[in-house]
């Protein structure tokens, strides 16, 4: 089995070949080649965190894989890392067990590449001014993904401690992003001035009030994946034109703003536009006017772990990187 750490995944792989990987299996789902199975979730009230175990496979590349992710919001202060996980990629063909890899990264990568590509179709072609709600684990590489697609000219920070938005500042900087930052105390004032706005946090109260938003507006959020979480108010969800999300299925059960909405009986999931692969394959039509709110919501599915992992291990062995092991 050839193990696979973090430095050695993000030095092989990067967000241009994530995005490559996920159009692929993206494809690959709405031709019915992927099986996915719903994840689990445990939850640990007593730290307000979670873990999820992700199991899929590719049917015709003949490969499964299981991820194993903790979501522990308190570590911080400790000095460790919020999230944590671990991927298991295994030969479909024979049953063998071939890489175990860090899927923390991973998680992230695959994330962005998503609203890298959401935003593709969805923002305007000359959008310039990210708002990035919420600076944690999760939101750098959305910041990486929406900069794959968009000449940005300027990206506005808001988190809830503002020292926390500033570090992120800086930390784009240290990556090479010569992208001029703003921290930014009020939310609203953020989000008057975007064109394109990432939510990625985990809060239980609306972050994103849709009063503030510009004609025009794309919005990724990511960061809400259980029903007691919530990104986006009421009013957002209202305005959006159109809503394209990561997986139906996943949305119906996670996404906890619309399964808020929907239960209050102001909005349907009838009423989301499609998924996301079905943009990718031409089958549905992505922005058309300058005028359309969007949002892409993404709770996440294993097969996009699946997608990237499959990418890191062969590049792993082109390279000739990682450890073999006899397990």
């Amino acid at each position: 089995m050839l193990i696979v750490n973090e430095e050695q995944i993000m030095k092989s792989y990067n967000m241009k070949n994530a995005i490559e990987d996920v159009r692929k299996v993206l494809k690959a789902k709405e031709e019915n080649k992927i099986a996915d199975m719903h994840r689990t979730v445990i939850d640990f009230p007593d730290y307000d965190a979670s873990a999820l175990y992700m199991p899929s496979a590719d049917l015709v590349s003949e490969v499964a894989a299981v991820k194993v992710v903790t979501i522990f919001p308190k570590n911080s202060p400790k000095g460790m890392p919020t999230t944590q996980g671990v991927l298991l990629l295994t030969d479909a063909k024979n049953g063998s067990h071939v890489a175990m890899m860090n899927a923390s990264y991973l998680t992230r990568l695959r994330t962005g590449a998503l609203s890298g590509i959401a935003t593709d179709y969805l923002s305007k072609k000359d959008a310039t001014i990210l708002t990035v709600i919420g600076t944690g684990g999760m939101a750098f590489e959305q910041v990486l993904g929406v900069l794959a697609v968009r000449s940005i000219t300027k990206i506005l920070l808001v988190n809830k401690t503002t020292s926390k938005a500033h570090r992120f500042g800086e930390k784009l900087k240290e990556y090479g992003v010569k992208i001029p930052f703003e921290v930014i105390d009020e939310v609203s004032e953020a989000v008057k001035q975007a064109d394109i706005i990432c939510c990625a946090t985990r809060s239980t109260s609306a972050v994103l009030d849709g009063e503030y938003l510009k004609p025009g507006t794309h919005i990724n959020g990511i960061g809400s994946y259980l029903p007691t979480m919530r990104e986006m108010d009421e009013t957002t969800i209202l305005k959006a034109n159109k809503i394209v999300v990561d997986d139906s299925n996943g949305v119906k059960n996670e996404a906890g703003e619309f399964i808020h909405a929907a239960e209050k009986g102001i909005w349907s999931f009838d009423e989301i536009y499609c998924d996301l692969g079905k943009l990718v394959t031409d089958t549905k039509n992505g922005r058309e006017n300058e005028q359309e709110i969007t949002i892409f919501k993404s709770v996440g599915a294993a097969y996009y772990d699946l997608a990237v992992a499959k990418g890191v291990y062969q590049k792993a062995k082109e390279l000739e990187i990682g450890i073999e092991i006899d397990m």
